[in-house]
Formats: structure tokens, sequence, C-alpha cells
């Protein structure tokens, strides 16, 4: 017995001595506000939908789908929509072509035939390989650079499925006009893209935001201690955006909730900011991702609209954009 019990001793410390990963955020973050062009190039050949050719869908056999990534024709790797027409271009006398595609990561393959319509072959299959829109960065870390921006995916709106990249870029963004919110309709930022102005290289797309690392010069901005959950109270907060040109100006909101159990809802809110609402009519497309500041801490991060009532929205904690950042 007393063999046994220094044996089960020695196990225990073995166990206590193995080193555990700690995320190494900073405890004092960039506050973003900034709107930004994103664009991302996606892992394979997006396939959104199809067209009739001759009265029939045209979908391989076996059947191709909306959402599928194509990653091969041929046994020739694509990547983007030209390369794609170039090696199907190729191959239109054989009539048919062999299709390498993604499906929820699994590879699968297909025989895609080429239907003459007139004097053109045609596939029947809607494609595209880069996504452009705008949002918000929502914080930088000044020590690794890494920096978070949006607080939810980016899915591909025909297929509504969450966009794999391969790469990606913020920009430089300037915002011209705002397109209100009214009940049931959701209103959104325009904006002028100035893609020579590159912030910023995307690394990954997750339901959680977009991250990367901000390769421009740091912006001169004071620096914001990190709230935890625990710190986040219902009352008075604001929120950095943009509503016009590049100025970072901020709003008041009301926080009406907490839900700590939840992967991205965590913080209902209403705004409550008079000059926000006439100029937004509430939460508006591309104000995804605008801290949210509370008592002198960025708490998180706006995420969602509710459509119904514009006025209303969701917040995300910004301990877990953090956490997913240095992943």
């Amino acid at each position: 017995m007393v063999i046994e019990l220094k044996k089960l001793k020695i196990f225990i410390l073995s166990l206590l001595l193995i080193p555990i990963n700690v995320l190494a955020y900073s405890d004092y973050i960039i506050p973003g506000g900034e709107t930004l062009g994103i664009e991302i190039n996606s892992d394979g050949i997006m396939v959104i939908g199809f067209y009739q050719i001759n009265g029939k869908y045209n979908k391989g056999d076996p059947n191709i789908k909306s959402g599928d990534y194509i990653t091969n024709v041929n046994g020739i790797e694509v990547n983007t929509v030209d390369e794609l027409t170039d090696v199907i271009e190729d191959n239109i006398s054989s009539g048919y072509v062999d299709v390498t595609y993604l499906r929820n990561g699994i590879k699968k393959t297909s025989e895609l035939e080429l239907i003459k319509d007139g004097d053109i072959y045609k596939t029947g299959l809607y494609v595209k390989d880069t996504i452009t829109g705008i949002g918000t960065l929502s914080y930088i870390d000044p020590e690794t650079k890494v920096f978070g921006a949006l607080g939810h995916e980016i899915v591909e709106s025909n297929t509504n499925s969450i966009v794999e990249i391969k790469s990606g870029i913020i920009f430089r963004n300037f915002i011209i006009g705002i397109d209100k919110s009214a009940s049931g309709v959701p209103g959104s930022k325009n904006a002028k893209f100035y893609y020579e102005t590159v912030y910023g290289n995307i690394l990954k797309n997750t339901n959680v935001g977009i991250y990367g690392i901000y390769d421009a010069n740091l912006p001169d901005k004071e620096l914001y201690e990190v709230a935890e959950p625990s710190e986040v109270k219902v009352g008075n907060a604001t929120i950095y955006t943009v509503l016009d040109g590049e100025e970072i100006n901020e709003y008041a909101i009301k926080i009406t909730s907490i839900d700590e159990t939840a992967d991205v809802k965590n913080i209902s809110f209403v705004i409550t900011d008079e000059e926000l609402l006439a100029k937004t009519g509430g939460v508006v497309q591309g104000m995804s991702g605008s801290p949210i500041i509370q008592n002198g801490k960025i708490i998180g991060a706006v995420t969602h609209v509710v459509i119904d009532n514009p006025t209303t929205g969701y917040g995300i904690f910004i301990t877990t954009m953090l956490e997913e950042g240095e992943k």
C-alpha cells in the first residue's frame, strides 16, 4: 500500500507540471471605429448558383451544389474564375471536364458536361472567387499588431454559407452616405473604396469576426483597458463608428441585458443617441465591429441589428474576439 501511494503522488505531480497554453493578448488595446474596405479571396472558386441551358440545369454527375468550392479541373489547380474559364476552354473539344471540389471540407469529384448553346459552350454554374464589402475595425493589439473586425463571420449572400478564405486585405474606406434603417429593412453605409491604401492582411474568417495582421502604422490613439465579461453592466455605454467620411465619433447606447453563455450575442443594447438615430435610423450594415466602451474600458463590439426594431442590436464580448485573434 505504501508503494502504491508513492506512485500515485508522483503521477499527480507529473500532471501538474504539464505546461498550459495561455492566450497572450494585451491588457490595453487600440480601439477601432474606422470603417474598413474588406476584400477576401476564397479558398477555391465558390459555386453560388445555377442557370438553365436549353431549359435544363447542369449540375454535374454526381451533383455539384451551391456552397461547394471548385479546386481542380481535369487535374489542374484553379484559384480564380479566369483560371477556371481558361481550363474549360482548353477542354471544349472533349465535351466534359472532371471537377474536384470541396463540400464542408470534404474532397469530392464530378463529371461536368459542357453544353453548347448556339455557338457558345456553357457550364450552367454561377461562380465567384472574391467578396468585397465594408465593416468596422474593432481593435488592434499594439504588442502583436493582431486586429479584429466585424464580430461575426463573412458569408456569401447567395448561399448564406461562411466563406473559406485563402487570403484577404483590409483597406481605406470613405463613407459618402447612409441608407437609413427602418422596421424590417436594415440600412447600410455607402462608401468609396481606396484599394491602393492597404492597412493589413486577413488571415481568418470565423463566426466571431475576421482577424489578421495590421501592417500599416498604428493609429495614434489612447489605449483602452480590456474589460472582463463580469465587468459589463446593464446601463449606459457608447460606441465608436464612422457616419461621414473617415471621422470616428462616439455615440450613446444603453445596455439592456447581458448573456455570458452566448457565443456572439452577449450584449443587448438600444441606441439612445439622437444624432445617431437621426442619421441612421438605428444600427446599419457596415456598423458591425464598432467598439463598445463602458466605464472607460472596451467591453465589446457591435455585431447584429434586430431587423424589426433597428434601434436595438447585439454585441460580442471583446475578450471573445481577443482570444480568437490570438489562436
